[in-house]
């Protein structure tokens, strides 16, 4: 899509798998503010080349783990290496090897794109000449060439996007961080973003650590996720095998009333016609094997408990069953508590 067939970048490849077992390994990994835990005693392994996805809601961990992998704030327990550098003792190798696209834009909005990406260069100390041919390389992959010299403060929301992974990208970087790459964009831009993210990392070989609240996002890009959830990883493997354990179908239940909902998810469970039961407000899901079986038996349970039905609806799972099964709650139910909030305000002001 961004580039003519039989074209590449001029873009090293960067794995050596038999020097490198891990891009990023972490073990027991804690951050504390005050008297909360953002993340709590985290382990997580990374292959070199992987695009691994850290799926939860806002306040779960996300952002304070990619926080700590950039070394942009120390953790309070634990460890944690990248590119097989320790971020405490060797945080200046590892900011050598690292790309970070922030969640908020840190782009400087008063400069043209081009100043932009020459300015982050001359940061990582390219000299003049790799610094030119960097910047005509991914602004070409972002497809930003035209707009180079035209104000940041004039670009849309994607186009910004575009321009920090670009920004990101400048000097070669083994792992790039992308903190909620599509957060606020519309749906057209979003997948033209997904289309960069693949070809970095799956023509390129760079190793990506993707935070994301998006299920789609997480599904279609990532190589494994892990579901994060107040701090802890709830659920890890790959997107498929993810679904793969709630077994079968899903059956969706509809309730007007959420009256005797619990005493109906027990009945399927002892009568041993559902894999797992899940109550989420007014709707019961149910993971089974040939739904379209189970169905009449389901309907019948609940007609003899009085329970009326409202509506039914079948399904193959999706990564928020998931998220659901671990969690009792939807992803989108998840709202960032008022001390959550302060934890990351302080983040902020530390940047």
């Amino acid at each position: 899509m961004f580039l003519n067939r039989g074209e590449s970048l001029i873009y090293p490849k960067i794995i050596d798998p038999i020097i490198m077992q891990y891009a990023i390994e972490t073990t027991s990994i804690t951050k504390n503010f005050d008297e909360i835990t953002a993340v709590n005693r985290i382990s997580i392994t990374v292959k070199p080349g992987e695009l691994f996805g850290l799926l939860g809601p806002n306040g779960a961990g996300k952002t304070t783990l990619i926080n700590m992998l950039s070394t942009m704030i120390e953790p309070s327990g634990g460890s944690a290496l990248v590119w097989g550098h320790d971020v405490v003792n060797g945080s200046d190798d590892v900011r050598q090897n690292i790309g970070v696209v922030f969640q908020d834009t840190t782009l400087d909005d008063r400069l043209t794109g081009r100043e932009n990406l020459d300015l982050h260069g001359r940061l990582y100390g390219l000299d003049g000449k790799m610094r030119k041919e960097r910047i005509k390389e991914v602004l070409s992959l972002v497809e930003l060439t035209e707009r180079a010299d035209a104000i940041v403060k004039t670009y849309s929301g994607g186009m910004m996007r575009r321009l920090e992974i670009a920004r990101g990208l400048m000097h070669h970087p083994k792992v790039l961080f992308l903190d909620e790459p599509t957060l606020g964009l519309d749906p057209q831009t979003r997948i033209h973003i997904w289309d960069y993210i693949k070809l970095l990392n799956k023509e390129e070989g760079v190793t990506i650590l993707l935070t994301t609240h998006y299920m789609e996002e997480a599904d279609q890009l990532c190589d494994r996720i892990a579901i994060i959830d107040h701090g802890e990883i709830v659920a890890l493997d790959t997107p498929q095998a993810l679904k793969n354990m709630l077994g079968g179908d899903v059956i969706t239940l509809g309730f007007e009333k959420s009256d005797n909902i619990e005493k109906l998810c027990s009945s399927y469970q002892k009568e041993g016609c559902a894999n797992t039961v899940s109550n989420n407000q007014n709707e019961i899901l149910i993971t089974v094997q040939n739904g379209e079986r189970e169905i009449p038996h389901i309907l019948a349970l609940a007609s003899g408990a009085g329970i009326s039905i409202t509506t039914v609806s079948l399904r193959k799972p999706t990564l928020d069953d998931v998220f659901i099964h671990f969690t009792g709650r939807a992803i989108r139910d998840k709202e960032v508590t008022i001390s959550e909030k302060v934890s990351y305000t302080k983040i902020a002001r530390r940047k």
